[in-house]
């Protein structure tokens, strides 16, 4: 699993998000070339039922990496959810064999409620992933 990065392969062109929160997920998919994003919604379910709707997305979409999106504080310190957020990345990537990304995810479902987004979650994710292809060569 990694952070930010400062190098991603270039042979990892396209990438499925995740706003990962207790109830709900979002998710949205992007690529390299265009460094875009679209949002494709948010799942309501918590365990192994949240996997069984991961598992679905990336059959769809082919993602060749993940993007998981992890809170911090304000100040930048962690907090309870940032553990289950890097938990939840740890076991995609146990789970489904794919290279997967952290991104500091702060603000981004407030980002998501100001632009208007009626998924805020799928909007956050969208977020997330557009500030991650930003972040890479």
């Amino acid at each position: 699993m990694s952070e930010l990065p400062k190098s991603v392969p270039l042979q990892l062109q396209t990438f499925l998000a995740l706003d990962f929160g207790i109830k709900r997920t979002g998710f949205a998919v992007g690529n390299r070339l265009l460094r875009t994003a679209q949002p494709q919604g948010t799942i309501a379910t918590e365990g192994d039922a949240r996997f069984v709707k991961v598992a679905l997305q990336i059959k769809e979409w082919q993602p060749d990496a993940l993007v998981v999106g992890v809170p911090f504080h304000p100040d930048g310190a962690e907090h309870e959810n940032t553990l289950r957020a890097r938990r939840f990345a740890r076991q995609l990537h146990g789970r489904f064999k794919l290279p997967v990304f952290e991104v500091d995810e702060r603000y981004s479902t407030t980002e998501a409620l100001q632009m208007g987004a009626k998924d805020a979650d799928a909007a956050a994710a969208c977020i997330i992933l557009e500030q991650f292809l930003r972040s890479i060569p």
